[in-house]
């Protein structure tokens, strides 16, 4: 007997064949009847979503979604690139060149799921914890996936993904960075390490997890903001502030916000590279302690008081982290030593009011990448035409519905926040490059004048009735 005959998928470079009831390597295509399947449905938001209507799905099976609508605007309905198929490697038209009416406007918007070998994923990690050294390398399963760039205003960034890791290292560094990505961009919880850093848990709209402690408060500022917004609701109840960071470490009565308010010096020295008065460089390593230093104890960053410089037995100081969720309260003893003692009741509040005025520590995860290649083709016969009238804003890119950023300079590069789309809006290719839905919307006469394929458009009733080339039959996993 001849085994069941095997059909060609064209969906991405991979080009599997894939027998009958079968899916292929990226289990999105599979093989029903002897026709290439889309094994999860074409999505269409309804801006009704804001009042609790679903996402209406294309097919039957789609699970429901949580959709605001704000993004679909100015349309009833817009259909996003989700669940459309994909026109790469190969030039065709996109899956899906939509016709409908905005405002008395004819309006033409083309649908693709992009595949993306030029793809990484830019994370903002939240917290005053030392992740680890720049450019340091970021590991995932072991295998090396980005790594760490510059630290920002409360947070830590880093760099994932890249050509290089998907496609220019191992088959399994290769592999690894794609699940890395994938896991992220669906805001998935995923594990990273870092090297000659810590253990981080990141997942998109989450706090972060550093060395398995999750993260609550993003710093309100540095140790001299801090000051410079605080520095009243401490004048009058204790004699000197240090507020320790671990980039710049701020010092009440020789700040300027202290000077504003007639604050007595204190005779306080500090172990650190003295920028501008009251601002102090370097005071630590970084590490997991107070203010993202390595410190467990701050007084490590005091030297001797001096009297001859206003320091006296009895003079109180407070020393409080840019989060508040470390602080400790000393008085200075007949050798000017600082001595610890209970924090008295009425600091507590400035205390909390540090705490009140940091914003919740959150993971944030940037999808970018560049389209180009036949994805370009498959929207129109003269590509640059659509990268001008991208770059100059003629034609609105979006990503599931979802605004991005698109980089000037050449070609379309854009970023997006995941956790603008719809859950589980990215998918993959095992070449490896990870799938993301993209949508180009623009008046008819802009589409034609670009040179856009025009015998392909079709009106948003006749796909919701008659589907496409990937969407036939209920819409579900292929057993």
């Amino acid at each position: 007997m001849n085994a069941p005959e095997k059909i060609r998928c064209d969906a991405c470079p991979v080009m599997c064949y894939i027998a009958p009831g079968q899916t292929g390597a990226c289990d999105r295509y599979g093989n029903l009847a002897g026709r290439i399947v889309r094994c999860d449905p074409l999505t269409i938001l309804d801006r009704a979503a804001a009042s609790g209507t679903p996402l209406i799905p294309f097919a039957a099976g789609a699970p429901d979604g949580e959709w605001d609508g704000e993004i679909a605007r100015p349309a009833e309905e817009f259909v996003t690139g989700i669940g459309a198929g994909t026109t790469y490697p190969d030039y065709k038209p996109a899956p899906f060149i939509v016709s409908r009416e905005v405002e008395g406007a004819d309006v033409v918007t083309v649908v693709t799921e992009a595949i993306f070998s030029y793809c990484g994923a830019k994370l903002k990690i939240d917290t005053d914890r030392h992740l680890g050294p720049e450019r340091a390398i970021v590991r995932a399963e072991g295998e090396p996936v980005g790594h760490v760039t510059t630290a920002e205003y409360g947070s830590q960034m880093l760099s994932l993904g890249g050509v290089d890791h998907l496609t220019g290292g191992t088959k399994t560094e290769g592999k690894a960075t794609c699940a890395t990505l994938l896991a992220l961009c669906n805001r998935e919880p995923v594990e990273l390490t870092i090297d000659d850093g810590a253990t981080l848990t990141a997942q998109a709209g989450h706090p972060p997890i550093v060395n398995g402690t999750p993260e609550h408060r993003m710093r309100v500022g540095c140790g001299s903001a801090t000051i410079g917004m605080f520095a009243s609701q401490w004048h009058g109840l204790v004699d000197e502030v240090v507020v320790v960071d671990d980039h710049i470490t701020g010092v009440v009565s020789e700040h300027q916000a202290g000077k504003v308010l007639a604050w007595p010096p204190t005779g306080i020295r500090i172990r650190g590279h003295r920028s501008t008065p009251g601002r102090y460089f370097r005071v630590s390593e970084p590490g997991q302690g107070w203010g993202g230093t390595r410190l467990a104890d701050p007084t490590e960053i005091l030297a001797p008081f001096e009297a001859r410089k206003g320091a006296h037995p009895g003079l109180t100081l407070l020393m409080v982290s840019t989060t508040g969720e470390e602080h400790a309260y000393y008085v200075l003893d007949d050798t000017l030593t600082p001595r610890p003692h209970p924090l008295p009741a009425v600091l507590a509040p400035t205390v909390a009011l540090i705490a009140e005025n940091c914003e919740p520590s959150l993971t944030t995860v940037l999808f970018m990448a560049g389209a180009g290649g036949s994805l370009r083709a498959g929207v129109t016969q003269n590509p640059v035409r659509l990268t001008r009238a991208v770059q100059s804003q003629r034609t609105r890119l979006t990503c599931g519905g979802a605004p991005v950023y698109v980089w000037p300079g050449g070609g379309i590069t854009f970023m997006v926040d995941v956790t603008r789309l719809p859950e589980n809006a990215f998918g993959y290719v095992p070449t490896p490059a990870l799938v993301a839905p993209l949508e180009f919307t623009m008046p008819r006469a802009d589409y034609l004048a670009l040179g856009g394929h025009a015998p392909s458009i079709r009106t948003l009733a006749d796909i919701r009735s008659t589907g496409g080339e990937y969407t036939a039959g209920p819409a579900r996993r292929l057993p």
